[in-house]
Formats: structure tokens, sequence, C-alpha cells
């Protein structure tokens, strides 16, 4: 690496945080245009504000300093069109730092050559948004053991019905599907409430707060074990669609349904036919197949679902959080350690 290290800011980063990435080395020179960036709309808005256009020349500049810079904090307009065009013109590129924690699967979408993957390494933001949504995961377990869909139905209706018995999460098993820093954080949550935690893990081995650790091969016998099911698995090959009418007709009757992870992972048609028949209890969406989710969608108008906007997990902390992560990252790249959270550019994760 030359004398200077030319960071690209290629995505919106307050000025009051830029701190955090020079002070890691006097060398470090950030190259960054605020008018050539979006502006952000909320914390952690990485796309930015989505009427931004820049014009012939402000595209020009932005391009050089692209094609300048030794690392990128962010993908490029948050396209992988642009990441790839961008990793093409600029040799000297070495490492990019995508905002998702999911930023595999950009990459991957960006179709580089093998030749390019190994030239540059891509590291995610794993790990910042662990407790935010594993929040909004336990958030879903909760719900679904107290009846949430009944309590709104019954309230909006003025009916004030007899007593019934809700279900106790300490009496429940709850099975994780996905045990990375997102699915070992909600195992933590749930464990803490006296859960039983089942748990999924490409190569299993023993989690704190997992009470058995299984393949993700054996998911299609844990469904059947479980009173609430949690998915955190980001968008791979192996896992699209994978949460299907296989594993919905397999799944234990009246089983709550969390995502935390992509929207892909689940069989948007077979979950909605699983809902209707009352095969599953309810849904807590964070994330879905296609974003937005479609105005035709039935998921819309189904009682027993809960949809959030994928926002579960911001916070108004993510952007220190990411800067903080990336510059751990830079001062691991300068002493030459091993990068957190490099994408594996087999699986994309």
């Amino acid at each position: 690496m030359s004398s200077s290290i030319k960071i690209a800011i290629a995505t919106p980063l307050e000025p009051g945080l830029r701190p955090l990435l020079t002070e890691v080395d006097p060398r470090v020179d950030l190259l960054v245009d605020d008018a050539l960036l979006p502006a952000q709309r909320f914390p952690g808005d990485h796309e930015g504000d989505p009427g931004f256009r820049r014009t012939r020349r402000q595209q020009a500049e932005f391009d050089r300093l692209l094609a300048e810079a030794d690392l990128f904090y962010g993908i490029p307009d948050n396209k992988p069109a642009a990441l790839a065009s961008a990793v093409r013109s600029n040799p000297r590129l070495r490492w990019v730092q995508t905002m998702a924690a999911g930023g595999g699967a950009q990459v991957k979408a960006a179709e580089l050559t093998a030749d390019e993957l190994r030239r540059v390494q891509f590291t995610t933001s794993a790990g910042v948004h662990g407790r935010t949504l594993a929040e909004f995961a336990l958030f879903g377990v909760l719900a679904g053991a107290k009846d949430l869909a009944r309590l709104q139905a019954q309230q909006a209706a003025r009916q004030w019905t007899d007593r019934w018995a809700m279900k106790q999460v300490h009496e429940q098993t709850v099975l994780v599907v996905g045990l990375g820093g997102i699915g070992k954080e909600t195992a933590r949550l749930v464990k803490a409430l006296g859960a039983t935690v089942l748990g999924t893990k490409r190569q299993p081995e023993p989690v704190e707060y997992v009470d058995e650790v299984h393949p993700i091969e054996a998911v299609s016998e844990l469904v059947g074990r479980a009173d609430a099911i949690v998915f955190t698995l980001p968008e791979t090959t192996a896992t699209r669609g994978l949460y299907g009418a296989e594993l919905i007709a397999a799944t234990k009757p009246g089983a709550t349904i969390v995502n935390v992870g992509r929207g892909t992972v689940i069989d948007e048609p077979s979950l909605v036919d699983g809902l209707r028949s009352g095969r599953l209890g309810v849904a807590f969406l964070d994330v879905v197949a296609v974003e937005p989710l479609p105005a035709d969608s039935p998921l819309w108008a189904m009682p027993q679902v809960v949809i959030a906007p994928h926002t579960a997990a911001l916070s108004p902390h993510e952007d220190r959080r990411i800067a903080e992560l990336f510059a751990t990252n830079l001062h691991r790249l300068l002493n030459r350690k091993e990068l957190l959270n490099v994408v594996d550019i087999t699986h994309f994760y």
C-alpha cells in the first residue's frame, strides 16, 4: 500500500463520524465530496435520498474518486452494477466494506470475475445489527405466545371474552435457524426467558445458550419440535426457498414464524397457505422476498401476520457502529491481521 491510505467514502457518512476512520493512522486520506453523495433520510440509510441524481460532471468526479482509492467505505450507490464498474476501473483497490450484514449477496450480484474476487477483499457489517434484530425476534416469539393477533382483534371488536391460558415462553422450544451473530443473540434472549433452544449451524459446534446444535440438514426434523422458529439466514443458493411447503407440513401445528434474515429464505405462497390452513399460527416478518412488499400480496391482509418494512435492524447508533467496525478492520489491515467478517466468495456470506 502507498504512503497514503486513500479511502473513498462511497455511501453517506456524517462528518462527525469520519474521525473514527482518520484517527486510525495519520496516513489515512478520505476521498469524499458530500455534493456527490445523497442525503440520508434516517440513521443507517446507506442508499440516501432516492431522488438524488448526479450531473454528468458530478458522476465523472465521483468515478475519479473511486478510481483513486485503496479502500471503499460502502458500495457505490449501494448498487452491485456500480460496484462492478468501480472494481474494474481501479486496479489498486484492495478492500470494500459493505454496510449490510448480508453484503455478500450484493457482492455476488456484482458478478465479479474470480481474479477480481481474489484481488479485492469484501467485508460485511455482521454483528452490528445483532442486538436490534434479536429484539425483534424476541418480540415475535413473545407476541406469538401471548396471542397478539387475537388480542388486537378482540380489542378492535370491543369484545371482552372468556379468559384463556396463554402460552409461556419458558415452557416452549424455540428453533433458531442460523447461529451467526443475530442467531446467537436471539438464543441468548429467549434462553433468558427459560426456553429450550435448538439451533442450526453449517458446521455444528457448541454455542452458548443453545441446548442443541444441529446441521442445517436436520431442520426438517427440528421444525416438528419447535413452538417458534426464528430464521436469521443470509440469502444464498442453498437458503433460497428453504422454508417451503415440505417443511411447513412438517412444522409443529400452531408454530410462530419469525424472519429477520432474508425474505427469500421463506417461500411466501407456501407460508400464506400454511397460515390460512392453520398449520402455522402467526408470522412476524421484518423481511420479505420482494421489497417493498407488493400491494397485492395476501400477507398485508392477514391478521395473523405482522410486517415490519425491513426496519428492525435500524438504530440511531448504526452508522457509528459500522464506522467503528471499519476502523477496527483498518487497524487490522495495517497490522497485517486477518479482517473480520470477510465475505466467503464461494457461498457469498
